[in-house]
């Protein structure tokens, strides 16, 4: 079932990220660290109703934000779409307990039915450049590869802009 999460789920969420860099880590993936995500970021996103948790059981297994707010590093990407009705998918995290069981798909099929029911023009996201396994994943669902952003404090690399028009 997927559902809004509430302030009550935080530490349940927060525990869920770090868990999921600390895979990425091991797996020599390094887009996740103590800057990011961080609690206050998942207090925001709650207070903001915007980030959804994937529960089977009375356990979070994975969360999502979907938000109609284009952060300013996307702003220089030339999207296939204009900057009005669009749907951003950020943090999306499956516990490592659980990857490669289908969770992610669950949640970007919600994202996207989400999007169609509220008549978005596309979902646009980006992905961290050296995570292929995310590149391919968002590749197959049909999202196209337009633009590099940077975020400085998780790493040096760059993370690569994605967008389905729907």
């Amino acid at each position: 079932m997927i559902l809004k999460a509430q302030l009550s789920d935080l530490d349940a969420i927060h525990n869920l990220t770090q868990a999921c860099a600390k895979a990425m880590i091991a797996n020599g993936i390094y887009q996740w660290n103590e800057h990011y995500p961080t609690r206050e970021r998942f207090i925001k996103d709650i207070e903001l109703q915007e980030l959804y948790m994937l529960k089977e059981a009375d356990s979070i297994i994975a969360i999502i934000v979907l938000t109609e707010v284009i952060d300013e590093e996307y702003l220089p990407i030339k999207w296939l779409t204009s900057n009005t009705q669009n749907l951003y998918v950020h943090r999306v995290a499956v516990h490592p307990d659980y990857w490669s069981m289908g969770y992610a798909k669950k949640l970007m099929n919600f994202a996207e039915t989400y999007a169609r029911q509220h008549q978005y023009q596309s979902v646009r996201l980006d992905t961290f450049s050296k995570n292929q396994k995310n590149q391919q994943f968002y590749e197959k669902r049909g999202y196209q590869r337009l633009g590099n952003i940077y975020f400085p404090k998780q790493s040096d690399a760059p993370f690569y802009c994605y967008e389905l028009v729907l």
